[in-house]
């Protein structure tokens, strides 16, 4: 009596512009030296500037200076009261600014600026 065994066929593909190395060492530890790369990319250690992508150039130019406090806002872990109390307006005020209600000042964007230590023209 002959059998006859098929052992399983995994196809994975994985594509993009930057594929992390830590993808392809999961995957060579996970399938061992079956597994079979083609590489289409030029380097894998090529990195990619941010700034010089479409998407970043799009997207730029929908932030407003209000999105941008609320951002920083965030990111530094202050409510829109606390940053209120740092500056001397009402919370509302600063709820206005980032909604795009009410503009920011020359020497409101100096003060977020001191506050949340990130460039004046991110509020302006």
């Amino acid at each position: 009596m002959q059998a006859v065994v098929k052992t399983p066929h995994i196809n994975i593909t994985v594509e993009g512009e930057y594929i992390p190395p830590k993808v392809i060492n999961f995957l060579k530890k996970e399938f061992g030296t079956k597994l079979k790369i083609s590489n289409k990319t030029k380097n894998l250690d090529e990195s990619l500037e941010v700034k010089n992508t479409q998407w970043y150039k799009e997207i730029k130019n929908q932030i407003t200076p209000g999105d941008n406090l609320k951002i920083y806002r965030n990111n530094k872990g202050y409510s829109q009261g606390k940053l209120a109390e740092f500056v001397g307006v009402l919370p509302s005020n600063i709820s206005e600014m980032e909604r795009g209600k009410r503009g920011i000042s020359k020497d409101m964007a100096k003060k977020f600026s001191r506050i949340l230590e990130v460039g004046i023209e991110k509020f302006i």
